[in-house]
């Protein structure tokens, strides 16, 4: 059990039996895993919800190990009884945590491989005939790219990771936005074909580097799962107060209880369709997260079969 913080309850008034009797109540009626243990570590009361997951919770008896191992204790000497308030993590939780925690290592481990093993087929055959590798080496640039964009979105998905993150805002011109996402996709996607309708081109205030990351995530999944001889579009739709990006795609498109998950991260698709197209289940996370610390959202709308439309709306200023 992990000791947060300790706070000793202030001896100005002594607890009386009412007291004690709705507090009781309210912890036994509690819909959360708690439970209250003596100065003694034995049970003093806890929730309907921790009777039912422990059966072996005893009052005046000490908790199962389960209770101490999966808990964290929030006050300590609650009472003038010196009583401890602990609250225990939800089994459901911890293993939806670990499944996703598993698959994120083993993404990770999966897409560093790939990349790194291309490279160091290509230094082995420059090493024996650099002539011959010149080709190969070629392709070197792009699988460190690839090294980078995966690193990178998991440290932006990490700094991002609170309620108030600070940006810093710059003025952007929107065609420039659009030109930059544009590039990087026909870098990425030299087969495929980007179609793009912008409006009125007009200054917005943002972090252009994590702005642009976003837009560039909701491109590579638009091409990842949509086919090479269907075009992906882009448009850029400034009005009034702020813009909104829109990418839209021809493909396999995705299921309401898909879309239910789309935005969770490290979550992805089946495997039938993740063992085609990789990456780590970060991506429309991440888009969402950057929109939401520039005061605006990313939505999906999509059908199996129909397509998938990202739009990506943020405040001009």
């Amino acid at each position: 059990m992990k000791r947060l913080f300790q706070r000793d309850a202030p001896p100005a008034r002594a607890e009386t039996s009412l007291d004690a009797e709705r507090g009781r109540v309210l912890i036994e009626e509690s819909r959360e895993i708690v439970v209250v243990l003596d100065a003694e570590g034995r049970v003093v009361t806890a929730s309907r919800r921790a009777r039912e997951l422990f059966d072996a919770l005893s009052e005046g008896e000490p908790p199962p190990e389960a209770v101490l191992r999966d808990s964290f204790a929030v006050a300590y000497n609650v009472s003038e009884a010196q009583e401890t308030l602990v609250y225990v993590r939800d089994p459901g939780d911890l293993a939806a945590y670990e499944e996703l925690r598993a698959g994120f290592t083993a993404s990770v481990s999966h897409e560093l491989r790939t990349p790194l093993a291309r490279i160091r087929v290509a230094l082995e055959l420059a090493a024996e005939d650099p002539v011959a590798a010149t080709d190969v080496l070629v392709d070197v640039g792009a699988d460190l790219d690839e090294i980078d964009q995966l690193i990178g979105d998991i440290l932006t998905t990490a700094r991002l990771d609170g309620e108030h993150v600070k940006i810093d805002r710059e003025a952007t011109s929107l065609v420039e936005l659009a030109d930059r996402a544009t590039r990087r996709f026909a870098a990425r996607h030299p087969r495929r074909t980007l179609e793009r309708s912008l409006g009125e081109d007009r200054a917005i205030q943002c972090d252009p580097l994590l702005l642009r990351r976003a837009l560039d995530n909701l491109l590579d999944n638009a091409a990842k799962y949509s086919d090479a001889a269907t075009p992906v579009s882009l448009a850029v739709q400034p009005n009034g107060k702020t813009v909104a990006f829109e990418i839209v795609d021809q493909g396999i498109g995705m299921s309401a209880a898909e879309l239910d998950c789309a935005f969770t991260p490290f979550w992805r698709a089946d495997d039938s369709r993740t063992r085609k197209t990789g990456g780590v289940g970060l991506g429309l996370a991440l888009a969402r997260r950057i929109a939401r610390a520039h005061g605006g959202d990313v939505t999906l709308s999509s059908q199996p079969g129909l397509g998938t439309t990202a739009r990506l709306e943020v405040p001009l200023t």
